[in-house]
């Protein structure tokens, strides 16, 4: 199957203006997403997706591939199913464009999540936290069933630990996404549900209608830091200074 990863590189974000020429170690940020994607075994084609000639400039002038989308997309999935439209991949993943420390490792998993779960539409990937991540809004939770299927997915700790049995333990929901064409489609047509307007999370759309969620533990065990403030930035600028992120 012809997997495709799509990086959405939306230029006006709200905290951190032009984030994705923001400059890390000499490279624009959307330059680390790239190369990191281009190394997942799994990606036949990867491609930026954007809503500004600045950022299609910066991808042509490093080599890599980039293409304008509508302004008026209110998420990466509407993004990256636009682009999905125009191409002939069977499966799209959404490799969030503020990840500069995304491991190809990660993008595989995800694929391999679909691929080896036939009938399932959308995957994505998770990572056991420490206590201290416990009650932090930003670090988003995911519980799952017995097939690895997501059962919810929140701001707020979950599982609750009314009773510490030896099997609790808490996963991060990582921000990567991947699609069936058939899926994406579909999801592309819903509006935003009630579960993902209050918790501010857009995979709750397809929870919410009936979609199921595979979801695969990463074996990766790097540190991941999404890019949202000007402090971000400087802790992954930090973090590529000191070298391989492993």
């Amino acid at each position: 199957m012809h997997a495709m990863g799509v990086i959405p590189a939306r230029y006006g974000s709200t905290r951190l203006a032009g984030k994705p020429l923001a400059m890390i170690n000499g490279k624009p940020m959307v330059q680390h997403v790239y190369e990191n994607a281009r190394k997942a075994s799994t990606l036949a084609s990867v491609v930026v997706a954007t809503d500004d000639e600045r950022v299609v400039n910066a991808v042509a002038a490093f080599g890599g591939e980039a293409v304008m989308t509508s302004t008026a997309h209110t998420s990466g999935t509407d993004r990256v199913a636009e682009v999905m439209r125009l191409r002939n991949a069977d499966i799209a993943v959404n490799v969030q464009g503020d990840e500069p420390l995304m491991d190809p490792v990660i993008i595989d998993e995800c694929v391999c999540a679909l691929t080896d779960n036939p009938g399932v539409g959308f995957s994505t990937v998770m990572k056991r936290v420490p206590e201290s991540a416990y009650g932090d809004p930003s670090v988003v939770k995911v519980v799952c069933d017995a097939q690895g299927r997501a059962l919810y997915f929140s701001r707020s700790l979950i599982p609750y630990p009314r009773f510490r049995t030896p099997e609790f333990a808490v996963f991060e929901h990582i921000g990567i996404y991947g699609y069936t064409r058939e899926c994406l489609a579909q999801l592309s047509q819903m509006p935003p549900s009630v579960l993902e307007r209050i918790e501010g999370l857009e995979q709750l759309r397809a929870l919410e209608n009936g979609i199921a969620i595979q979801v695969v533990e990463t074996a990766f065990t790097g540190e991941l830091v999404s890019v949202d403030t000007q402090e971000d930035l400087e802790r992954v600028r930090a973090i590529l200074a000191k070298g391989v992120n492993a």
